[in-house]
């Protein structure tokens, strides 16, 4: 199981997006992912840690250097294929250079 975190300001809406769509277009190219869905505000080094990827909805300075790979979601939003598919190719090459699985 590949873990995801997904962040927004309020982790009400925007994450719940990216996190939904991260689910469909990962298990679409066949990949087991989970994704959480969270406030920017809320995330430590601790919460971090218990996740392959973190895909905030935009570049966010959490006070700290995530120790995982820190991919922009943002795009996903716009609802565009041109736009979010580069960022599911992102998560799909990160997951390969990591052995995730």
């Amino acid at each position: 199981m590949i873990k995801i975190l997904a962040a927004c300001g309020a982790g009400v809406n925007s994450s719940h997006q990216i996190k939904d769509a991260l689910e469909k277009e990962m298990s679409n190219r066949g990949y087991n992912v989970k994704c959480d869905a969270v406030m920017v505000k809320d995330i430590n080094e601790d919460m971090i840690n218990r996740y392959d990827i973190f895909t905030p909805i935009a570049k966010t300075d959490l006070g700290f250097t995530p120790s995982i790979p820190v991919i922009d979601a943002g795009p996903i939003l716009y609802r565009i294929s041109a736009m979010a598919a580069p960022v599911y190719d992102k998560v799909e090459e990160t997951i390969k250079e990591k052995g995730l699985k």
